[in-house]
This record gives C-alpha cells, structure tokens and sequence, in this order.
C-alpha cells in the first residue's frame, strides 16, 4: 500500500510503516536541516521541500494513506477557528485539504500528549468532528512507546481515521511484551566524542553521531533528577540538545531543596548528556541509519522530533490489519 507522508522530519514515521509494508510515494518536510537525512535513507522518494501550503494538490500521487501530523500549535489553533488567520493554525487547514483531495483509504497522525488536556479539550473535539466530516471513522488514544518495544517514557497522542465506506473499524494495538531497558538499547556502545560547540559537528570515527554536546545545564534542567539506571527505559528523548538525559553510568542526581537537584559531589565527571547516536538508539532507529546536519544541535532535534521507529511499526500494522477487513469501496474513489 502506497502513503503520503506529511511533517516528515527524519523519516521515523516514515520507516516505521516501510517496515509494515507500506510504500511512501510522496513526502513533505519544510525544514532544510533535515532534507539531507530524509534523501540519504529514503532514496528514490520525491521529497517536496516546499511548505505544505504551497502544495498543488492535482500534483500529488495516488496513496492509500496520509500519515504524519501537524505541529501540535497547529491542531490547537485550528480547532479554536483562528486557523485563517494564524500560520500555524493553517498548516491544519491545509493538512485538510490534501487529506480531502487524495480521499485515502486511511490517515495516522501523532500529537503530544498536551492535546488531551483541559484547556486544547474544545479544539480537540472541533478537529475531530472536522475529520468525521470529511467521511472517516476517527478514533484517537495516547499511548507509551515502551509498551511497543521503545526504551523510553514517551507518551503520545495517535488519531486514525478509516474512511467510512470500507466498513472496517481501527484497532489500537496492545502491548508487545516487556518494555525495554537502557541496557537493551545502549550497552555495548564505545566512547562518545565530546562537542563544546552547538554549532559544529564532532564525526566519531566508527559510528556514526556519537558525539554529545558538553555544555552549561540550565536552572529548568537542574530541576529535577535527569538520571535513569541501566534497567530502566529512558526518559522522554526531546528536541532541545541541551535536554537530552543524562548517560546512565552516571549516579541519580542529588535533592538538594524543591524543584532543585545537583549532581552528587565528587561524580561531577560522570555526567554526560547521551550521545545523538545513543538518543537515535532509543528512538529505536538501526545502527545504519544515516543522520545528516552540520551542527550538533539539529542532529538533536531530529531526532527527538522523530516517532519512535519501533512504534510506528506497530501502529502501521494496526492499520494494516483494519484494512484487511474492508468491505470494499463505493465511492468510487481511490
């Protein structure tokens, strides 16, 4: 089955149902810092790098899906009605549009867990009904990634539709066995290359972005303990270099008064942040993925922006899984 990929960073999402057995017949990514990791480990995909309001809809290609979801600012402004008047709340109104052009048989979109609170509950229910509108079967549910084989406490929203017409009904899937440990994930790593620089790149020479950038942490990192031990998952892999965790050779972080820690006295040298490789590890992409930037702090971003490989290998199988029993299609459309 063929898909449409939009937001499509490094290609997490993207592998994860390649796994599945889905093709990407098409992607979309405006952030030039990520262009050379996408076409490194998806060649032969067209990657539009333009901004998605500026996709002409009658250049896309037939696909049976749409995955990828807009940033969360967007789903939150488009649900208030400020969508036409805000950027952000645009990128909404245009995830929409293709969606509605290409009629897929399906689309999967992934959202941080924010999107469920209280105060995005109002947005949340009009963007739903908007998707019903369109003629699909929507269902939504926050699910953690270590219990579909990701090392790390990531909670995230998923929301799937199914066209109505085909009769067949999406499945969350369960849990796949035991969440996985740092240990699975990380253990027999080497040395890590330090970088001081944000701004450059430090290549380790027998794998790839094993490099960690050593730097000031700030009062909010210091906040709280950003140490977890060898059996246990990670904590959230974020976008921000100066928020990955902390190694875990390193000792619990210390209490020293509310909402401030400080690393135990005399194992000051023990603490590291985790490599770009070692953050990548946890998102569960392969050794032989290829991340691409000129400084550390994009390498980062990517990927913590990213889905976790492993999860969205999941989720596509659901997917593929409800198609299965579609009783057909009369519309008349792909």
């Amino acid at each position: 089955m063929k898909v449409i990929s939009l937001f499509s960073g490094a290609g997490g999402l993207d592998l994860g149902f390649k796994r599945a057995g889905f093709t990407t017949v098409f992607a979309n990514e405006y952030d030039k810092t990520v262009w050379p990791t996408y076409k490194a480990n998806f060649t032969g995909v067209p990657l539009n790098t333009g901004s998605i309001v500026d996709i002409q809809v009658d250049t896309l290609p037939p696909a049976d899906g749409v995955i990828g979801g807009p940033p969360c600012q967007s789903w939150s402004e488009a649900g208030a009605h400020r969508g036409i008047d805000d950027k952000r709340g645009q990128l909404f109104s245009e995830y929409e549009r293709i969606l509605e052009h290409v009629n897929p048989k399906f689309f999967l979109a992934e959202n941080v867990s924010g999107i469920l609170s209280a105060r995005h509950k109002a947005a949340f229910d009009v963007i739903i009904k908007r998707f019903e509108g369109l003629g699909y079967r929507v269902a939504h549910r926050m699910l953690r990634a270590s219990n579909f084989g990701v090392p790390q406490d990531r909670d995230r929203v998923i929301i799937v539709g199914i066209r109505s017409d085909l009769g067949c009904e999406f499945v969350f899937p369960g849990p796949v066995g035991r969440a996985p440990t740092l240990r699975d994930a990380i253990n027999n790593m080497p040395k890590p290359r330090c970088n001081r620089s944000p701004n450059k790149r430090v290549d380790h020479g027998d794998v790839p972005n094993h490099e960690f950038l050593d730097g000031s942490f700030s009062p909010i990192y210091m906040s709280r303990n950003r140490v977890r031990g060898w059996d246990q998952p990670s904590f959230t892999i974020q976008a921000g270099a100066r928020h990955a965790p902390i190694h875990p050779s390193a000792p619990k972080m210390e209490k020293v008064d509310k909402d401030e820690f400080r690393f135990k006295r005399g194992s000051e040298v023990k603490y590291r942040r985790m490599s770009v490789r070692e953050c990548a590890c946890i998102q569960t992409f392969p050794p032989n993925y290829k991340f691409e930037y000129e400084r550390i702090i994009d390498g980062y971003k990517m990927v913590g922006n990213a889905v976790p490989v492993k999860f969205a290998y999941h989720l596509a199988k659901a997917v593929k899984l409800a198609l299965a029993g579609a009783s057909g299609v009369r519309r008349g459309k792909r």
